[in-house]
């Protein structure tokens, strides 16, 4: 599993999941820091890598455009990177059949209120 992290995510989460996603990469590492959601989209594509984001737009744009790249959307509002950290841990399985899925472009991870 090749996840490419946005940039309104950590870099740190590359290094901090390399044991579980340990191809992955942060669009900064990849000369994407500034690129606009077009360039990330056919970058990922291209070589195979699943964009990871907290932004709706890539999931918007596998509506419309489908597969691939595949889209994990994480639905999160102030938290840490820890949190995204462990979330990415506690869905792996997931993540796993949401990779072998053929029909299945984007999955929604949501970050749960502590308080719920």
């Amino acid at each position: 599993m090749k996840l490419l992290f946005d940039e309104n995510l950590s870099p740190r989460l590359v290094g901090l999941l390399a044991d579980i996603y340990p191809a992955s990469v942060h669009v900064h590492s990849c000369g994407l820091g500034s690129a606009n959601d077009t360039e990330v989209w056919q970058y990922a594509a291209q070589r195979e890598y699943t964009i990871v984001s907290k932004d709706s737009d890539f999931q918007e744009r596998s509506i419309v455009l489908g597969f691939p790249p595949k889209v994990i959307w994480i639905r999160a509002v102030n938290c840490s990177t820890g949190v995204i950290e462990d979330l990415l841990r506690q869905a792996r399985s997931t993540l796993e059949r949401f990779f072998q899925d053929e029909h299945e472009s984007c999955l929604i991870l949501v970050v749960r209120s502590p308080n719920r």
